[in-house]
């Protein structure tokens, strides 16, 4: 089964948090709430050092998708 790159996800259990699922390598869930980002890899020191030029880029592509979806909505 194939996945989109970014899935839009909520939980009653946290009610005002929004998470967006990065689903290609590297894998992460970032909570929009409060940005806080959970890596779902491990990473070697090397890894770390490339990762980190990346992880803004990625982050921004996850809030980008997050406007879309829910400029979609609001249509």
């Amino acid at each position: 089964m194939q996945f989109p790159k970014f899935l839009l996800g909520d939980n009653t259990d946290y009610p005002t948090a929004i998470f967006i699922v990065h689903t290609e390598y590297p894998r992460f869930i970032i909570n929009l709430e409060n940005d806080e980002v959970e890596w779902l890899e491990d990473f070697t020191t090397e890894d770390e050092k490339e990762l980190s030029s990346e992880a803004e880029k990625l982050i921004e592509a996850a809030t980008a998708f997050y406007d879309r979806e829910i400029g979609r909505y609001e249509d």
